[in-house]
């Protein structure tokens, strides 16, 4: 008995504990918890993104055409003058007595390839013998692009080049294709953008009113 006591009191004096204690105070494996820099970092690209899509959110959209058309219909037309593709010039007040309509276009810009054949034939072929001044003013393109597609097109009105976007920003900051029609006056009698028949059947009357008051 007495040597059965002192080996439990040994093994307790080892560690402060009793075995039972000994095994209930098994090591467990350490939780896993992400690094600090890992869980900083995270929470940054969370923000950031969060920010750029509320950025997006707020984004103001983009102004219509309406909103870009810097002339209005009464209003004396802004003056320009454009080299031509057959090497002349075009300058809209030696115009004065005529009616004009402007055509701004580029090549590459659907509705304004889709409106070409109706200028042919529903306004040039139609007008240009009763006095009808009639040019398209290429923004932004030169000769060497703009001669081949009004080759393509088979059109054959007078075709204008504005590289450098200078007579079109008199008109407007965006969107094309655009219509202006000008009196004998000088002033904008009509006015239009993107290609809708509702607009274009429009013009044309637009047109044949001004021509008829011009031969009165």
């Amino acid at each position: 008995m007495l040597g059965s006591a002192s080996r439990s009191m040994r093994v307790t004096l080892t560690n402060g504990l009793t075995p039972a204690q000994n095994a209930a105070k098994t090591p467990t494996a350490p939780t896993q918890r992400f690094p600090v820099k890992t869980s900083i970092l995270l929470t940054v690209v969370l923000f950031l993104s969060w920010s750029a899509l509320a950025a997006e959110e707020e984004k103001p959209p983009p102004p219509s055409p309406e909103e870009t058309t810097l002339t209005e219909v009464g209003q004396m037309a802004p003056d320009f003058t454009v080299a031509t593709i057959d090497g002349g010039e075009f300058t809209l007040s030696a115009q004065k007595g005529q009616v004009v309509l402007i055509n701004w276009f580029a090549t590459w810009c659907p509705p304004c390839k889709e409106e070409m054949p109706h200028l042919q034939t529903e306004v040039w072929e139609k007008f240009g013998a009763q006095g009808l001044v009639m040019i398209s003013i290429a923004r932004e393109e030169k000769a060497d692009v703009v001669a081949p597609f009004v080759k393509k097109y088979k059109a054959t009105w007078p075709f204008g080049l504005d590289p450098e976007r200078t007579a079109y920003a008199k008109y407007a900051e965006a969107y094309i294709p655009r219509n202006t029609v000008v009196g004998p006056d000088g002033t904008i009698i009509f006015q239009s953008n993107g290609f809708e028949m509702p607009d274009f059947e429009a013009m044309i009357k637009a047109i044949e009113e001004a021509l008829a008051g011009q031969k009165m």
